[in-house]
C-alpha cells in the first residue's frame, strides 16, 4: 500500500509539469486576442475617440449650404397690384473662420492628445487581459491537479478502509479504526467534490475569456525580465506603465481645455460669401386696364432677381451673462481633478508593483517549502506505514501521515499558481506584459496608429465606413463544463 500511494501522489504532481500533448499558454493569448469582447470593444471605442479630432478639426475649417424654397401666395392684400403670385428661391453661403480665439487650435489638440491617452488605455486593456487569461490559465491547471491527488486520495483510503476490514474481520484491529477510516474516506470524497466543482468554475472561466473549451493545458514557459528588487520594478512601472501614461496625456489634454475655454471672450474673424436668386415665374407684372386712373400699374416687371456679396465680419463677445468665466472655472477644476487622479494611478501602480513582486516571492519561497514537505511527507507516510506493520503505529497515525502529504502536495501546486500569477501580474504593472511584448503568432497586431492616420485629416462629408460586424465569438455553443478525469489505473485494478 505504501508503493501504492506514492505513486498516486507522484502521478498527479506530474500532471503539473508533464502534460501530453496540449493546449499552450501562447495559444490561449492569440485566442483571446483575436475573439475577447472586452478587448475588441475597446478597440472599438478608440476608433470613436480618433473621430474627435476631425470632428475638431471641421470647426476650423470653411463651410458651405444652399437653400432651395418654392411659395405660392394664397391670399393677398387688395392693394398689393404688383405683388407676385409665386416665386421660386435659392441661396448659397460660404464661410471661412480665419480666427477663432484658439478656440479650434486647442480643441484639436485636446483631442490629439486624448487620443494618445486612449491608446495607453488600450494597452492597459490587453494587459488586463492577459492578466486575467494567464489567472485562469493557471487556475484550470491547479484544479485539476487538485481534483486529481483528492481522487488518489479516496482510492487510497478506500484502500486503507478495505484492508482496515479485513484486519478487524480477523480481530487485529477495533471498530473504532474502521470508523476512523470510513470519517476519512467519507471526508475526502466530499473534498473530492468541492474540488471537481471549483475545476468547472475555472475552465468557464476560462472559456469566458478565451473562448474556447481548455483542452490539456501544457505548463506555461518561464517569465522572462523579472525585476531583482521591489525599487527597480516601481522604476519600471512608473516609466512604462501604459494606466499612469494615459493619466498623464489625459491631464495634459485639460490644459489645453482650459485655453479653449478662455477663447469665448476672444474676437473671431471669419470671411464669407453669399448670393441669392428668385424666379416669380411671370407673375409678378399686374395690370388693371378698367381702373381710370392708372389703366396700367408701370412697365412689365423683371420676372428674376439676384444678389451677391462678400467680406469679413469681425464678432466681438461683450457680455455672454457670465457663461465663458463658468466654463473657464470648469474646465480649471476638471484638469485639477485630472492632476490628482494621476498621482491616484501612481499610489495604486506603486503598491500594485510592490505587492506583486512580494507575492511573487513569497510564492517562490513557499514553492521551495511544499518541495521539501511533499517528500518529507512521503517519507513520513512510509515509514509510518511501515511501523503499523509492526505495531508501534496506529490507524490514526497512517491517516493523518495521508493527510498530510495531501495537503503539502495542494500546497505545491497552488504555490506554482501563484508564483506565475503573481510574477505576470508584476510584468503587467512594470508594462512588459502587452501583446508586443508576448511574441504572439496568430496574425498581425492591432496598431491604433493606423486608424488615427487614416481619418485624422478626413474632411469629406459623405464618407463612412461599412456598418460594424461582431469581431468576438459567442460562447454559447460551448459545452457545459464537467470534471470527470479519468480514473488511474490503481483504482481500476481495486475495481
Amino acid at each position: 500500500m505504501s508503493k501504492r500511494s506514492l505513486l498516486l501522489g507522484a502521478v498527479a504532481i506530474a500532471t503539473l509539469s508533464t502534460p501530453a500533448h496540449a493546449d499552450t499558454l501562447r495559444e490561449a493569448f492569440v485566442a483571446a486576442y483575436n475573439t475577447n469582447p472586452t478587448l475588441s470593444g475597446a478597440q472599438a471605442a478608440q476608433r470613436a475617440e480618433d473621430e474627435n479630432v476631425p470632428i475638431a478639426k471641421a470647426d476650423g475649417r470653411p463651410n458651405a449650404g444652399s437653400q432651395f424654397g418654392f411659395q405660392e401666395d394664397f391670399l393677398r392684400n387688395a392693394i398689393s397690384f404688383t405683388a407676385p403670385l409665386r416665386r421660386v428661391t435659392a441661396s448659397g453661403d460660404l464661410s471661412v473662420p480665419v480666427y477663432s480665439g484658439g478656440r479650434v487650435k486647442n480643441a484639436v489638440r485636446a483631442a490629439k492628445t486624448r487620443v494618445a491617452a486612449g491608446q495607453y488605455d488600450l494597452r492597459g486593456t490587453e494587459a488586463s487581459l492577459f492578466s486575467n487569461v494567464v489567472a485562469a490559465y493557471m487556475d484550470v491547471m491547479r484544479d485539476e491537479a487538485v481534483v486529481r491527488l483528492n481522487r488518489a486520495n479516496v482510492g487510497v483510503l478506500a484502500v486503507n478502509l478495505e484492508a482496515t476490514s479485513d484486519r478487524f474481520e480477523i480481530g487485529d484491529l477495533t471498530r473504532t479504526d474502521v470508523a476512523q477510516s470510513e470519517s476519512r474516506l467519507e471526508v475526502a470524497k466530499g473534498e473530492l467534490e468541492s474540488a471537481r466543482a471549483n475545476l468547472i468554475t475555472s475552465k468557464e472561466n476560462y472559456i469566458a475569456l478565451v473562448g474556447q473549451v481548455p483542452g490539456e493545458l501544457q505548463s506555461p514557459p518561464p517569465l522572462p525580465n523579472l525585476p531583482k528588487a521591489p525599487d527597480e520594478a516601481v522604476d519600471i512601472a512608473l516609466q512604462f506603465n501604459p494606466d499612469l501614461l494615459a493619466a498623464k496625456e489625459r491631464s495634459a489634454a485639460t490644459e489645453f481645455d482650459i485655453k479653449r475655454a478662455r477663447g469665448a471672450v476672444k474676437p473671431t474673424v471669419e470671411a464669407y460669401m453669399q448670393g441669392t436668386y428668385i424666379n416669380f415665374l411671370n407673375t409678378l407684372d399686374r395690370r388693371d386696364p378698367d381702373s381710370p386712373t392708372n389703366p396700367l400699374l408701370g412697365p412689365r416687371a423683371s420676372q428674376e432677381q439676384s444678389n451677391a456679396e462678400a467680406g469679413v465680419r469681425l464678432t466681438i463677445p461683450i457680455y455672454q451673462g457670465g457663461r465663458p468665466a463658468a466654463q473657464i472655472r470648469q474646465a480649471q477644476a476638471r484638469s485639477g481633478q485630472a492632476y490628482e487622479q494621476v498621482i491616484a494611478t501612481e499610489r495604486n501602480i506603486i503598491a500594485q508593483t510592490r505587492a506583486a513582486y512580494s507575492s511573487w516571492r513569497a510564492s517562490e519561497r513557499v514553492i521551495q517549502s511544499s518541495e521539501r514537505a511533499v517528500a518529507a511527507s512521503a517519507l513520513s507516510l512510509e515509514g509510518v506505514r511501515a511501523e503499523n506493520s509492526v505495531g508501534n503505529r496506529t490507524i490514526l497515525d497512517i491517516l493523518n501521515a495521508e493527510q498530510e502529504l495531501l495537503n503539502a502536495q495542494v500546497q505545491l501546486v497552488t504555490a506554482r499558481r501563484n508564483s506565475y500569477v503573481a510574477g505576470f501580474t508584476l510584468l503587467a504593472a512594470m508594462g512588459r506584459a502587452e501583446a508586443r511584448d508576448l511574441g504572439l503568432d496568430g496574425g498581425p497586431l492591432y496598431d491604433p496608429q493606423v486608424n488615427y492616420d487614416r481619418v485624422k485629416n478626413q474632411f469629406y462629408d459623405f464618407q463612412s465606413d461599412p456598418n460594424p460586424e461582431p469581431k468576438a465569438t459567442r460562447t454559447v455553443d460551448t459545452p457545459a463544463q464537467t470534471a470527470d478525469i479519468e480514473p488511474l489505473p490503481e483504482q481500476n485494478e481495486r475495481k
